[in-house]
C-alpha cells in the first residue's frame, strides 16, 4: 500500500531512516483524501437491550477491538464515566503478545483496548453505541482505514453472559434496521486474556496529537464523538497518568 502506518518512526535510529519517514509522510499527506480512516460518524440508535445505569459501587471492564488501538483508546479516553483505557492485545497467547509479533497477523491477537468504566455514569450499551458509531467501521473485515490484517479486526471480547447478550442483540438490532450500508462483521468472542501493549503505545493520541497518522485517522474521530455524543463527551481525557475530569 502507498500508506504504511508510520509507527516506523518510533524505531528509526539512523538519519536515513528519519529521512525516509519524512518522505513517506509527505507522500501520505498528498494522498490524504484517499487513505484517511476518518469518516463522518454513523448515527445509530442505542441498544434496546442494555445494562441499566445503577448505583453499583464497582467499576466494570469492556474489551473491544476496532483497528489501530491508538485511535480507539483516544476515543474512549474522552467518554464520561470512563476511568481508564489500556491499549493491548486479545485473542492470542501470552507468548505472542508483543507488537512486532502481532503485526505479522499470524498470532490470533487483535489490537484491542480494555476500558474501565463506572456503570453509574455510562452503561456498557452506551460504550458499544460509541464503538459502532464513532470508534471504527464495523462493516470492514480485517481492516480499518489504511491498516489491513486480522490484527485489525472488529471484535468484542465479553466478560460475562450479560455483555455477550447485549453485544449480540445490538448487532442483530443494527443489522435489522440497516443502520449501515453493509452487514456488520464484528465478532463477539469470550475474553480469554488481555495483555497490555508496550508503554510507547499507551495514551499515544494524547501524547502525539501532531503525528501524521493521528491527524489523518484519529483526531477526526474525537471531533465526531464530540458532535454525535455531546452529553457523553469528556473534554479532558482520562489518561493512564490519572488525568481525568467528570
Amino acid at each position: 500500500m502507498l500508506f504504511l502506518k508510520i509507527k516506523f518512526f518510533l524505531k528509526a535510529r539512523s538519519p536515513s531512516q528519519y529521512i525516509f519517514t519524512l518522505i513517506l509522510g509527505a507522500a501520505c499527506f498528498a494522498w490524504q483524501p484517499l487513505i484517511s480512516a476518518a469518516e463522518v460518524a454513523t448515527v445509530i440508535a442505542p441498544p434496546t437491550l442494555d445494562s441499566p445505569k445503577a448505583p453499583i459501587n464497582k467499576l466494570q471492564k469492556a474489551t473491544i477491538a476496532g483497528g489501530c488501538f491508538w485511535g480507539v483508546q483516544g476515543v474512549f479516553e474522552h467518554v464520561k464515566g470512563v476511568r481508564k483505557v489500556v491499549s493491548g492485545y486479545s485473542g492470542g497467547d501470552k507468548s505472542t503478545a508483543d507488537y512486532e509479533q502481532v503485526s505479522t497477523g499470524t498470532t490470533g491477537h487483535a489490537e484491542s483496548v480494555q476500558i474501565t468504566f463506572d456503570p453509574t455514569e455510562v452503561s456498557y450499551g452506551k460504550l458499544l453505541q460509541i464503538y459502532f458509531s464513532v470508534a471504527h467501521d464495523p462493516t470492514k473485515l480485517n481492516r480499518q482505514g489504511p491498516d489491513t490484517g486480522t490484527q485489525y479486526r472488529s471484535a468484542i471480547f465479553y466478560n460475562d453472559e450479560a455483555q455477550k447478550n447485549i453485544a449480540q442483540a445490538y448487532i442483530v438490532q443494527l443489522n435489522k434496521s440497516h443502520a449501515f450500508s453493509h452487514e456488520i462483521v464484528t465478532r463477539v468472542d469470550p475474553l480469554k486474556a488481555f495483555y497490555p501493549a508496550e508503554d510507547y503505545h499507551q495514551d499515544f493520541l494524547v501524547r502525539n496529537p501532531t503525528h501524521l497518522y493521528i491527524l489523518m485517522n484519529d483526531l477526526p474521530k474525537i471531533e465526531n464523538l464530540k458532535q454525535a455524543f455531546p452529553n457523553n463527551y469528556l473534554l479532558q481525557p482520562a489518561t493512564l497518568n490519572g488525568n481525568k475530569t467528570s
